[in-house]
């Protein structure tokens, strides 16, 4: 079983609230989502593994047993291009959990005008796959927020 862990610190809220029907209707996959604290932070990584997807505004971890595990900075952030966001790692990178990814700005973000929560999707899972998925309550950086079978 993969344990996801918390990459923000913030407050767990499920992915029906989530303002973006892409996310809010488990299109991508199912999990949770942060609505992260508003000032500046790392977002790090939810699992070990390899990077495979690196924007400023999201990445993708994969684990050694496939399963990958994107984190979304915001909603609509991509339209931001890049703005507001440092990277720390690179695609192809080995990172471990807990390990700071992106550096960004939710409260920038709000202010841009777009939402600062941050889905955490479980890509090509189903939802009876996922365990003891937190969608309420206070989270920091490596918190458990849902286990993968």
């Amino acid at each position: 079983m993969t344990t996801v862990t918390s990459p923000l610190v913030g407050r767990a809220i499920g992915l029906a609230a989530v303002p973006d029907p892409v996310f809010s209707g488990a299109m991508v996959g199912p999990g949770t989502a942060i609505d992260p604290v508003r000032e500046p932070s790392e977002a790090v990584s939810p699992i070990d593994g390899v990077v495979v997807s690196m924007h400023p505004h999201a990445f993708v971890v994969v684990d050694d047993e496939g399963h990958g595990v994107l984190t979304h900075l915001g909603i609509d952030t991509v339209q931001l291009n890049g703005e507001g966001f440092e990277l720390l790692v690179n695609k192809g990178d080995t990172v471990q959990r807990g390990q700071a990814v992106v550096r960004w700005n939710p409260a920038e973000v709000e202010a841009a005008g777009k939402s600062p929560i941050c889905p955490i999707v479980a890509l090509e899972a189903t939802a009876d796959s996922l365990s003891d998925v937190v969608e309420d309550g206070d989270v920091k950086a490596g918190d458990v927020l849902f286990g993968w079978n």
